[in-house]
């Protein structure tokens, strides 16, 4: 233990009750002297490049390119992405992976190239190897989009990981995205990134990094097209980016670059090419579909920090109904345990919980229950009996169980890398279900302690399963998170078979989309932690999680009604709407915070509601094709610099474009508009793209603009489904896509194509069918009709 760990330890000492502070000075004292005992010294390094190409051998999609100091293997799948491996590397194993590799692209040849080189042609995409181990991924045109320098590693000589670095270079109007999404986002500006999921036991802002969910996922954006890569590789790393710039008149231009630097670890990497949407669509094959969640999840979900008891809970729900706001699904925090034991409510203040559930259900009100790794270590605590039986818990290089520190005491963690481990934990999720909830919120899943600063809570040492591979925490740390979420899902799956399963986890990987939505943790109350939040989701959707949304209000602090009013009105158009009361702020609810704040609160969360099925929709969609609910305004025209520049407005989906206040005191904004035409949805005002333009925004709504053509399904006054249909502008044409579902059930609706198109005086709408065109299926409302 250094002098950092003493002083962080110290500080948390004064920071919680001086028990758990003595606690969490022995853990770190436990910690490093496990990892000094069980990590081997690196000792003497000896630096190591690939050489000069020697040999070849031609395989299907590829083949293996063999240096005088390494080898390489190029694979072009099917779906047209690329994958590159070092020194022995394959695409297998893999926790990404959604299932087996995709089938290697039998058109795809390696051929001798110039100056000693190789390159593998295929129809989406050229792959050229230089003879000392450079390779650039280029167009079916031949524009180079990435070119990575020959890789450099570092093997200690007594045996161990090897450390690795490589260097990458791209266009130099090339803009960055993606790392798992980062608060100072999305787009990523010079800096260095860590790629290490960090709970940091306290509100976070735009300066804070690492994140709770890191993926080494790039995508880039530049004037030669769209490009993603995605380092396979768990371990602990570091990504420095820098963009590069043009050269003005005769000057030359100065290449962007990034530079992954990993603690051991394979070296593999896919790359996969494209426009945006083709690109996620890609990922999305590659990685899995995106979890689809019931349709009570895209309504509005509230968290209190402190709700002591049922008859709390029902008075919170008697609020929301008393002042007429939308309330769909209620969140639980640790309180409602048993001295905060995993899956054990306390039949004191809860013993009529499933009765409470069936209740708040009549009420369109669903119950979702916090769930942690972290199982108190205390014999008679059934879960962790039952886990002591199994052999589940993480076991340090010594062969003792790993103990960490939380709120309740000395805890233990279950190894979610062993299928086993995983089964029995899906299991345990039974208990939850009979309790009543309806869904779950995975917190502390990084994993890491309570205190006031985060201390990693198992050592690196500690030895993990890897599903029959074994390793240690270093490998295992960052898929932790997905492999406790798949065991969620898997296990939910097989307990309520005919209902979809709703889960948001503060941390994962790659592919966590599999398996449910994100939650982008504890952000801190403030206009810089509210830029923070939609930097966050706008990330994380380009990175292939679709289905996230931050705490509304923040964690910390007492928002003022200004602020709590903005993030309120922003989180009505992000995917995961979760408000939450703090239990140390003095205005907990929305109508804490005044009259005039109340009644903007309901417009926005009506609107919400009125827009649901537009939500479902997307939703669906997400799953089919990969692409994010909420996207950066360039995604349908990456050419357009002025778009990749804009980080304070986004589109949802292709009809809205939604144009926050993040700033306190503003009632007008500019926004930066795409191509064509769009409609102020509130005054039907039209103003032509591209162009900035300034528009208001007073405090009781945030500038919200729909696309010309669009069609929109939303929920009518009734309650049924409608056609909300924005005039396209005279000669053109406009779309949309409709998925009906209203349930929670596993049927795939049709997916319902509209077109709306001028015919004289009067806009007609026609449903789009396999034997022609017939009248649309729901009312249709047309709006943008008005003057201007």
């Amino acid at each position: 233990m250094d002098g950092r760990d003493l002083v962080r330890s110290m500080k948390s000492v004064g920071s919680v009750r001086a028990a758990q502070g003595l606690r969490t000075v022995r853990a770190a004292w436990r910690r490093r002297r496990a990892d000094a005992t069980g990590l081997p010294p690196r000792g003497v390094e000896r630096a190591r490049v690939p050489g000069v190409v020697r040999e070849v051998t031609p395989e299907p999609g590829g083949g293996i390119v063999r240096f005088s100091r390494s080898e390489l293997r190029i694979l072009v799948t099917v779906n047209g992405a690329v994958f590159c491996g070092w020194d022995g590397a394959e695409p297998e194993p893999s926790y990404a992976l959604a299932g087996r590799c995709p089938d290697a692209d039998p058109r795809a040849v390696l051929e001798p190239d110039k100056d000693g080189g190789w390159r593998v042609v295929a129809e989406r995409v050229t792959v050229v190897v230089s003879r000392h181990g450079a390779v650039e991924v280029r167009t079916p045109g031949g524009v180079t989009l990435r070119r990575d320098l020959p890789p450099r590693w570092w093997e200690p000589v007594g045996g161990g990981p090897a450390r690795w670095t490589q260097r990458s270079e791209v266009a130099a109007d090339a803009r960055f995205f993606g790392l798992g999404g980062r608060a100072s986002g999305p787009r990523l500006r010079d800096g260095t990134y860590r790629l290490w999921n960090t709970g940091p036991g306290r509100a976070v802002g735009p300066g804070e990094d690492p994140p709770s969910i890191t993926m080494p996922v790039q995508l880039v954006v530049a004037d030669a097209g769209t490009h993603l890569v995605f380092h396979d590789n768990p371990w602990d790393g570091r990504v420095t980016l820098r963009e590069g710039e043009e050269g003005e008149g005769s000057g030359h231009d100065r290449a962007g670059w990034s530079e992954l630097r990993m603690d051991g670890g394979p070296l593999r990497c896919w790359v996969m090419q494209g426009t945006p949407g083709r690109t996620l669509l890609t990922w999305a094959s590659l990685t899995g579909a995106p979890s689809l969640p019931p349709a009570w999840a895209l309504g509005h979900h509230h968290v209190h920090s402190a709700i002591g008891s049922e008859q709390e809970v029902r008075r919170i729900v008697a609020g929301y109904q008393e002042v007429g706001l939308p309330l769909d699904a209620l969140h639980l925090d640790s309180d409602h345990f048993d001295a905060h034991q995993v899956f054990t409510v306390d039949q004191e203040r809860f013993g009529k919980l499933p009765d409470l559930a069936d209740d708040l259900r009549r009420d369109g009100v669903r119950l979702v229950s916090v769930v942690t790794p972290a199982v108190r270590a205390t014999p008679g605590n059934a879960v962790f009996d039952a886990g002591a039986a199994e052999d589940a818990f993480v076991r340090e290089a010594s062969g003792e169980v790993a103990r960490g520190v939380s709120r309740a005491g000395e805890v233990v963690f279950p190894d979610f890398t062993h299928a086993r481990v995983r089964a029995w934990w899906g299991g345990l999720y039974a208990e939850r279900l009979a309790q009543g909830f309806a869904g779950f919120w995975h917190d502390q899943n990084e994993p890491t302690s309570l205190t006031a600063f985060g201390e990693p809570t198992l050592p690196r040492s500690a030895r993990h399963a890897l599903d029959g591979r074994g390793g240690d925490h270093r490998e295992a740390h960052n898929v932790y998170a997905l492999c406790m979420s798949r065991a969620a899902h898997d296990g939910l799956r097989s307990l309520a078979p005919e209902e979809r399963p709703f889960a948001v986890s503060r941390s994962g990987w790659a592919g966590m989309q599999r398996h449910g939505g994100a939650w982008t943790g504890d952000a801190v109350t403030g206009w810089p932690g509210l830029r923070a939040s939609l930097a966050l989701v706008m990330g994380l959707g380009l990175c292939g999680v679709p289905c996230a949304g931050p705490d509304v209000g923040g964690l910390d602090g007492d928002p003022s009604p200004e602020l709590f009013l903005r993030s309120l009105q922003l989180g009505a158009y992000l995917p995961l709407f979760r408000t939450r009361a703090s239990a140390r702020a003095e205005r907990r609810e929305p109508w804490d915070f005044g009259a005039e704040v109340l009644e903007h609160a309901r417009v926005a969360l009506v609107e919400r509601r009125r827009l649901l099925p537009y939500f479902m929709t997307l939703a669906h969609l997400a799953r089919r094709t990969g692409a994010p609910f909420v996207r950066p305004l360039w995604w349908s025209a990456p050419e357009e610099r002025a778009l990749r520049d804009c980080e304070d407005a986004f589109l949802l989906g292709d009809g809205l474009l939604v144009a926050p206040v993040l700033d306190p005191g503003a009632d007008r904004r500019a926004v930066q508009l795409p191509r064509g035409r769009w409609y102020d949805t509130v005054t039907g005002r039209a103003y032509e793209g591209p162009a900035q333009v300034l528009v208001d925004a007073p405090l009781e709504r945030i500038p919200v603009l729909a696309r010309a053509g669009a069609v929109l399904p939303v929920r009518g006054e009734d309650g049924a489904l409608e056609l909300e249909v924005w005039a396209p502008a005279r000669g053109r044409t406009g779309s949309g896509l409709v998925v009906p579902d209203e349930g929670d059930g596993w049927a795939e609706p049709e997916i319902e194509r509209y077109t709306a198109r001028w015919a004289g005086p009067r806009i007609v709408v026609e449903r789009e069918h396999e034997d022609g065109v017939r009248e649309p299926s729901h009312p249709v409302r047309v709006r943008g009709l008005g003057p201007g």
